[in-house]
């Protein structure tokens, strides 16, 4: 009989080689991983097609999936027709500013700004903000490799093209049949553990296709929220809609997110506004720029975000802050917007599997 350390031996090794899979593999676990998410956002429609009659009949699954699938697709290419041109646009013009002149443009509020600090700050008259704008805001506004950027992408449409064929055959069945994801992975555990690993993954399937499906339009209406609010405070509607779209997407990392949209926001409006008088006209557009990101927070808090994180997160927002935050740290602005996901499927599997322990317990009483 195998003793316990060459049981801890085989799961080690077990373990090494699922990560090296994993690895491997790693593009193909990605379509995997982005086909799921897209048959969550898209299975309400499926069933909402599949309940539909015509005639007395009702539709059939493989038509249901593949209008929704067709829908997608739709949506996305009229996402990226209409909205990538924007952002190209507004790198060039970015890419154009010259960076000192810019900085000379704002020599006062810069000399009050040093003034300020220096009369409180413990390194008196050594602290110069100048410097520092200037090696900041020429990282910030280094577009000029946008083109080489582009100019890449073209170079690999060939492997463009497999990723976006795969994507879609993959999603394709995941809408078709709702229970397929959760059937291959069962298949790669024991019998005597299928019921509890198929329970496990239901859950997590039922809390993750609410959470995308909330997220989705919480993107769509905070985006369209501050373009709104920037336009009618008169910034121009290219720079709004490019403002109102990295708002949107960034706004999925709760907390941290609003705040870096906003500090987008201001900084498009400096960058944007250099050749009029700072006190007069920039200082008021940045105060109602700050204004128009606290009351589409506030929606945000109000309305939207209970909606989605109470029907599939149901953590302490303590909790939330911190996981983002180990998120963001190990793995940047990606590993904060997969945080709350991969958050929700860790407490479902320790629920089930261990849930004889007191923490875990209260970890996940609320699921």
């Amino acid at each position: 009989m195998m003793n316990g350390k060459g049981k801890y031996l085989i799961a080690a090794v077990g373990l090494l080689f699922f990560c090296l899979i994993f690895w491997y593999f790693s593009a193909i676990l990605a379509y995997i991983g982005i086909a799921v998410v897209l048959s969550f956002i898209g299975r309400p429609v499926v069933d909402f097609l599949n309940k539909a009659t015509i005639k007395k009949r009702t539709v059939p699954t493989s038509v249901s999936a593949g209008l929704t699938l067709a829908l997608l697709w739709l949506v996305m290419i009229v996402f990226f027709r209409t909205f990538i041109p924007m952002v190209v646009e507004e790198a060039r013009q970015l890419s154009d500013i010259d960076v000192q002149s810019a900085v000379h443009s704002l020599d006062e509020p810069i000399r009050n700004i040093e003034a300020f600090v220096s009369k409180y700050s413990t390194e008196g008259s050594n602290f110069k903000i100048k410097a520092l704008i200037t090696e900041n805001l020429s990282s910030i506004l280094k577009f000029s490799d946008i083109s080489s950027v582009f100019g890449s992408l073209a170079g690999t449409v060939g492997g463009l093209f497999i990723a976006l064929f795969s994507i879609s055959f993959i999603t394709f069945f995941f809408l078709k049949d709702s229970s397929l994801f959760v059937d291959s992975l069962v298949l790669f555990v024991p019998e005597k553990n299928e019921e509890g690993v198929r329970h496990v993954l239901d859950t997590i399937k039922n809390l993750l296709m609410r959470y995308f499906v909330g997220l989705f339009f919480e993107v769509i209406l905070v985006g369209t929220m501050v373009t709104i609010g920037l336009t009618i405070v008169g910034m121009g509607f290219s720079h709004a809609v490019v403002i109102g779209l990295f708002a949107g997407l960034i706004n999925v990392i709760p907390y941290i997110g609003p705040i870096i949209g906003a500090l987008f926001g201001l900084i498009i409006g400096i960058a944007t506004n250099l050749n009029v008088d700072f006190y007069t006209q920039v200082v008021p557009l940045l105060g109602y720029t700050a204004l128009v990101f606290l009351i589409v927070q506030l929606i945000d808090n109000i309305l939207f975000q209970p909606l989605i994180y109470s029907n599939s997160v149901n953590a302490h927002p303590l909790e939330i802050f911190i996981v983002i935050l180990l998120a963001g740290s190990m793995s940047g602005i990606l590993g904060m917007m997969l945080a709350i996901p991969a958050y929700t499927i860790f407490r479902v599997i320790a629920k089930e599997f261990f849930n004889k322990y007191r923490f875990v317990r209260k970890l996940t009483e609320k699921i």
